[in-house]
């Protein structure tokens, strides 16, 4: 592998592999997440379920019905981060109740800024393939499956997905995308919404923590968006590395760099994919 590639394929594990967003949530208020989420009313974990799937079925409807095949450049990174913070603000205003109408907005303005990512890494965002990578990224940033400690987190993700992405692509390309979904359809949003669940948790039990004022809750919103943009460089790095050298050499490549650098998951490290 070119040095130059293999120096974006180190970066990309560095952010694939590291729980960037739950560590630096801890930073800022001060308290494990687990104590945070005894904060939370007993009916959260219903709210932000049905949150997580309604955001992921909106992007899902997004990303193939609405992104643009037309290269943009570099990706417009802050633009995208200040529209969720700001979308994430507003609806943390409002509580919990108000995260129903807020991430599924703030889940579509990470979409378009995981799709710029996409291009800028070669991405031809027109296809259903390309558009299913883009909400794939939703699925990473929580802990990493137990299928197989032999896998980094990010390709026992990858794998575990791989069926439900394959049918869903095929589908859609077949038929289309309704907001209703068939059952392939929905089978990968619930899939994905499962892994995004843990994340948007996280971030709501951050939320009520009663120290934490206005402009900490939109850092708050400000580090999830940037979480999620930073694993989208990583995910299409890869995929462009994959394009150009061919899927065995970089996932070999990737678990050496993951081994060599500690990133490479113990048993200790792995949660659960949520079937």
């Amino acid at each position: 592998m070119d040095p130059v590639d293999l120096r974006s394929l180190e970066s990309a594990v560095g952010a694939l592999e590291r729980p960037t967003f739950a560590m630096r949530i801890v930073n800022l208020i001060g308290m494990p997440i687990e104590a945070a989420t005894k904060l939370l009313p007993a009916k959260a974990s219903a709210i932000v379920a049905r949150a997580t799937t309604m955001a992921v079925r909106k992007a899902v409807v997004a990303a193939v019905s609405t992104m643009g095949t037309k290269h943009r450049g570099a990706p417009s990174r802050w633009l995208h981060r200040a529209a969720a913070a700001g979308s994430g603000g507003a609806g943390g205003f409002f509580g919990l109740p108000g995260l129903a109408v807020e991430l599924p907005i703030s889940t579509v303005i990470m979409l378009r800024a995981i799709a710029d990512i996409a291009r800028s890494e070669g991405e031809d965002v027109g296809s259903v393939e390309s558009q299913l990578a883009c909400v794939q990224v939703f699925a990473m940033g929580g802990p990493a499956p137990a299928d197989d400690a032999s896998e980094t987190a990010y390709y026992a993700v990858r794998i575990g997905l791989a069926k439900a992405l394959s049918e869903a692509a095929e589908y859609i390309t077949a038929k289309g995308i309704t907001e209703e979904g068939a059952p392939v359809v929905l089978r990968l949003i619930a899939r994905i919404a499962a892994r995004f669940d843990v994340v948007v948790s996280e971030k709501v039990a951050a939320e009520a923590v009663p120290v934490i004022g206005a402009a900490s809750g939109v850092a708050i919103n400000l580090l999830f968006v940037t979480s999620f943009q930073k694993i989208a460089s990583g995910h299409f790095v890869v995929r462009r590395l994959e394009r150009k050298y061919g899927l065995d050499v970089v996932k070999s490549a990737y678990e050496e760099i993951a081994k060599r650098t500690g990133y490479h998951r113990s048993k200790q490290r792995i949660g659960a994919l949520h079937q």
